[in-house]
């Protein structure tokens, strides 16, 4: 694709972002790119006071549902092309389509854009925008008829704090085609002209062979995606190949030379996207995009946030949203900071929704999607983070996993750069619901990388209420008898203390310590069916029987302080050894229902196995000792080890510290 066009006589013209429709393989996500729904009235949340007016007139219930026609999946033509049979109406205000004017007029020196629609047949064009409050507002119609190019000029100056784009097609007796439409922005002439980015494209991968080449030939399908890609490395730390996988050099010949496979031993995320960065400064691209490996690409997404990205006032770090792999539709977040006070992921906005479908209500219909989203980080399952800003603030920390895209967000905005993550750009991912990763062996990652980013970021004293959470989250594992799990964390506030010297040096070995652990631990034995276990034992179960609900807030304290008492001094019962007292399907395995239990077989978060938890009063005594111990002593030291962490930031991120690792730990002389 030739991204900058130009009139004769006229200054050149650069793409910004094109129309685009799903695929064959796509049918389940049409709601994002085309929809017939309606656009009157908002989306109304279940806590707002509107949605319990118990006085809805009849003749106003409409304005609240998506309702409408649907879109016929056969009038897709292609990529860029469909028909509007004669008399309906559609809308290309969604999420790949709409043009998300704010973070534009935000972010870049862009002022002004062209919407440029080609259309066959007869029928009317009609551009809308929205306000932050999700206001739609009609800016401009016009008539068309025959093969037609309608061209709209554009301001972007009221879009201050959020607002869209979009433009609907309604059809005529004859029906309308869309041939293509693209939003475009002129280019500075002469010397001000400015020069496309190359890019490098990474993959890291450890063993899912199969998503990388899947994504792999998605690329290769789409190469005016790849224009300005200098190369797509896959950093590959796996032991099942990706060379090996069947197709491997065929996808390899169809990329024109583009991909390159790094082997190196398993350094975890960090290490695979630290060397994704290190690769893209060496080779002098402009921006290192960060992939995960179990993602679906939307290959669009690379052009509209390069294009994004070279626009940008300044370096910028620009990130992809995600969806939800098995349920394509849902917005997994539409942005994410860190909570000072906690150190956790956070909304930016109290009246977002986590876990957005649109094809139950769609962008024109759900005002707080039309408000911009400031972020502090974007995830690294699409994130692309230019070369300048790596050579200036460093690779990632070496933590493995967790925390680390979060930290790189947090760092690079101290250092003044922002991270934006960009409507209409954006990967399918396996969605958190379908994983536990706060049980079992990422509990010692999630536990020292949060706190190592607790050291070296919080503006509060200790760490604000991190340390007091912590604790508490020892409690919930012990009385939920997830003993391998508190192993995994005692250990992570131990190695706290041996300083981020030792953070290259535990990449690759620290994974297969801990791993090692489980065979002392019954709820790390995982096996497949329930029948692998005896047969829970008759009777009423815990508590009689009594449901068991989340104590109130207010009698948390005497509640726990109840439970972990009868939890230390309690001998279970001499069945409970031999038989679970029952079985709990993983939503149901909450701390405060597992906290009654004896003896219990739990399914884990994917539903490929089941555990047997069994309580154990000497071992909890013992780690509730050790968990005690260990934050005072973090407590005491803290203001000593956040110096230390801080000072240290520069070195173990540099590009030269990595080269040690990556060397100590390459693959076949890679």
């Amino acid at each position: 694709m030739d991204s900058t066009t130009a009139a004769p006589g006229s200054a050149q013209r650069r793409t910004l972002q094109r129309v685009i429709l799903p695929t064959d393989a796509q049918v389940d996500t049409v709601p994002l790119y085309v929809d017939a729904g309606s656009a009157s009235g908002i989306r109304l949340r279940e806590d707002d006071e509107l949605a319990r007016a118990p006085k809805l007139p009849e003749d106003k219930l409409h304005l609240f549902s998506s309702g409408g026609p649907t879109v016929h999946f056969d009038d897709i033509h292609s990529r860029r092309s469909m028909s509007i049979r004669a008399g309906e109406q559609v809308s290309y205000g969604t999420y790949f389509n709409a043009f998300p004017a704010s973070y534009w007029r935000r972010w870049t020196d862009v002022r002004t854009v062209r919407l440029e629609i080609t259309t066959s047949g007869a029928g009317t064009v009609t551009v809308s925008k929205s306000n932050a409050r999700g206001s739609i507002q009609h800016v401009e119609s016009s008539l068309v008829n025959g093969e037609t190019t309608t061209v709209f000029d554009l301001t972007l100056v009221p879009f201050g704090d959020g607002g869209w784009y979009w433009f609907d097609l309604a059809a005529g007796h004859e029906g309308l085609t869309l041939v293509e439409a693209q939003w475009t922005a002129q280019e500075a002439e002469g010397a001000e002209q400015r020069a496309h980015g190359k890019v490098t494209l990474e993959i890291t991968t450890m063993n899912k062979p199969d998503y990388c080449l899947n994504n792999a030939r998605i690329l290769a399908a789409n190469p005016d995606a790849l224009e300005n890609v200098q190369e797509i490395l896959i950093v590959d730390q796996g032991t099942k190949k990706v060379r090996d996988e069947e197709g491997f050099a065929e996808v390899s010949a169809s990329l024109g030379g583009k991909l390159r496979v790094i082997d190196q031993g398993n350094l975890g995320g960090s290490g695979g996207f630290a060397r994704g960065m290190y690769e893209a400064v060496e080779n002098g691209s402009d921006y290192a995009l960060l992939l995960d490996d179990d993602v679906v690409v939307e290959p669009e997404s690379i052009l509209r946030m390069l294009a994004f990205a070279d626009h940008c006032k300044k370096p910028t770090i620009v990130g992809g949203h995600m969806f939800d792999l098995h349920n394509r539709s849902v917005l997994h977040t539409f942005g994410e900071v860190v909570d000072p006070h906690r150190i956790v992921p956070a909304t930016p906005h109290a009246d977002m929704d986590m876990r957005h479908d649109f094809s139950v209500a769609n962008l024109r219909q759900t005002s707080w999607l039309h408000r911009r989203v400031d972020v502090d980080y974007n995830g690294w399952w699409m994130c692309m983070i230019p070369t300048a800003v790596i050579k200036d603030i460093g690779l990632s920390l070496p933590l493995f996993i967790k925390w680390d895209d979060a930290e790189y967000g947090l760092r690079a905005r101290a250092a003044g750069y922002a991270t934006v993550s960009l409507p209409g750009a954006a990967v399918w991912h396996v969605s958190w619901l379908d994983k536990d990763d706060m049980v079992g062996w990422q509990s010692y990652f999630h536990e020292r990388n949060r706190l190592i980013t607790t050291l070296i970021y919080s503006p509060y004293p200790k760490g604000g209420r991190v340390l007091r959470e912590s604790v508490q989250a020892d409690v919930k594992h012990l009385v939920s008898m997830q003993y391998f799990t508190e192993h995994g964390r005692l250990e992570a506030l131990r190695d706290i203390f041996k300083g981020p010297e030792q953070l290259h040096g535990v990449l690759a070995t620290k994974l297969p310590e801990i791993n090692a652990l489980r065979a002392q631990y019954a709820d790390a034995q995982l096996k497949e069916n329930v029948d692998d276990f005896p047969a829970p034992m008759l009777g009423r179960g815990p508590m009689g029987g009594t449901p068991m609900g989340l104590p109130l807030k207010k009698d948390l304290v005497s509640w726990g302080v109840k439970t972990v008492s009868r939890q230390l001094v309690k001998t279970p019962s001499p069945e409970s050894a031999v038989r679970p007292q029952g079985v709990l399907a993983h939503r149901d395995s909450r701390w405060f229902r597992l906290a009654h239990y004896d003896s219990v077989v739990v399914t884990n978060a994917e539903g490929t196995g089941m555990s047997w938890y069994r309580r154990d009063p000497k071992l909890l005594r013992s780690m509730l000792a050790e968990s005690a111990r260990l934050h005072l002593r973090l407590a005491r030291e803290w203001g000593e080890l956040a110096e230390r962490y801080r000072n240290s930031v520069a070195e173990i991120t540099s590009m030269e510290a990595w080269k040690k690792t990556f060397d100590a730990h390459s693959v076949d002389g890679e």
